[in-house]
């Protein structure tokens, strides 16, 4: 991500508040800026709300996509419609080629606007290409697309790798120079890996000694857990005093192979998106921190940013889009970047279940589980 100048300065700013509140429970919509509009433009300018958006997801690895972002922005853009839009789903299932597929078959079909989280960022391009010549405004949803994008709705990408490593030093404490810490970083074909990468990589050199590194194949666990192994044959499973994965699924797999070797002490793994497997392993003390990204707020701007392009009501998008990022191919695309929250044992009531993301019960269903709950004053 590259805010150009004057955002550049205010978004170090909220970096820097973020990364000391990040034990705080999340904005609300209304906080983050996101504003219904004025009714009398939308009377003027609104077009009708009988309107199509095609919503593009790029796999079912990870779960937040289903479970959560799906069925969030088809609910926001419902209400925003009196009842009248829909959405058009698909699912690439980690498939740049099926992906191009379904994005041509939007295009012939004539939607009014596209959300489009790519499987691969460079290969999507002509496919935006061919939207914009169709006249079809086109917003990358949670990974920065490359072509001629109209705007981007993401969370800020390179604050969720510096929370990530900033725990890991933390954790380690005094030791942190001297111990060991493996790699899990995620594909280079996804934009935010980069971002992710960037953010971690400025927390952990020079403060750690990053033994091993490794990129995942589309975030698949089972790549992370063969580069796991090696790491382990090189390091020796006992000397590894942490890791950084860059997703909860990939930490999953990471503490697997760890257990598989006889680690019972596990080090600290960190994980993203809040996977519920990830929240009960945090609970269990296997799995150190994952980062909560709040999906209703980053759903929900992107449900809204779209009807409100289709229904060429400016004074909204203009609220909504209050950053400025770079891509490869354009500069200065209007963007909204969500804060991220560091999640740890001692704040998931303040964050995933007070945000309705899970229940106690959820949480705290596996018998196993039931100590560490009450240990953390979780209640079913």
């Amino acid at each position: 991500m590259n805010p150009r100048t004057p955002r550049r300065a205010r978004t170090a700013v909220r970096r820097a508040a973020l990364l000391l509140t990040a034990g705080l429970p999340v904005l609300s919509l209304t906080a983050c800026g996101v504003a219904e509009g004025d009714g009398s433009e939308s009377a003027a300018l609104g077009k009708s709300y009988d309107i199509t958006v095609g919503l593009l997801l790029p796999d079912r690895d990870t779960a937040r996509f289903e479970k959560f972002d799906h069925p969030l922005i088809k609910e926001r853009i419902s209400s925003l419609t009196n009842k009248q839009g829909k959405v058009v789903y698909a699912n690439a299932e980690g498939s740049p080629k099926k992906q191009s597929e379904q994005f041509g078959k939007l295009v012939a079909d004539g939607v009014d606007a596209i959300l489009v989280n790519a499987v691969d960022s460079a290969a999507i391009a002509p496919d935006v290409e061919k939207a914009k010549e169709a006249g079809i405004p086109v917003i990358a949803y949670d990974r920065l697309a490359e072509g001629p994008i109209d705007a981007y709705v993401s969370h800020d990408n390179e604050l969720v790798g510096q929370v990530q490593g900033r725990a890991i030093v933390n954790a380690l404490g005094e030791d942190a120079e001297t111990s060991k810490v493996v790699v899990m970083h995620g594909p280079p074909s996804d934009p935010n890996t980069a971002l992710f990468r960037k953010g971690a990589l400025g927390e952990l050199d020079g403060h750690v000694d990053i033994t091993q590194s490794y990129d995942t194949r589309k975030w698949l666990p089972e790549v992370a857990a063969d580069n796991m192994r090696k790491a382990v044959k090189e390091v020796g499973a006992g000397d590894i005093a942490a890791v950084y994965s860059a997703n909860d699924g990939m930490a999953g797999a990471v503490i697997e192979v760890l257990e598989d070797a006889g680690v019972t002490d596990l080090p600290p793994v960190t994980g993203q998106d809040a996977d519920l497997a990830a929240v009960r392993r945090i609970v269990a003390g296997k799995q150190y921190m994952t980062v909560y990204k709040p999906f209703m707020l980053e759903a929900t701007g992107a449900a809204d940013m779209a009807v409100a392009k289709v229904q060429e009501r400016s004074i909204q998008f203009d609220a909504l889009a209050r950053d400025l990022v770079d891509s490869p191919t354009r500069k200065d695309i209007p963007a909204m970047l969500v804060p991220v929250v560091a999640l740890t044992r001692e704040n998931i009531e303040a964050t995933v279940i007070q945000d309705g993301v899970y229940t106690a019960e959820e949480i705290c269903a596996p018998a196993a589980l039931a100590a560490d709950c009450a240990e953390i004053g979780l209640k079913p």
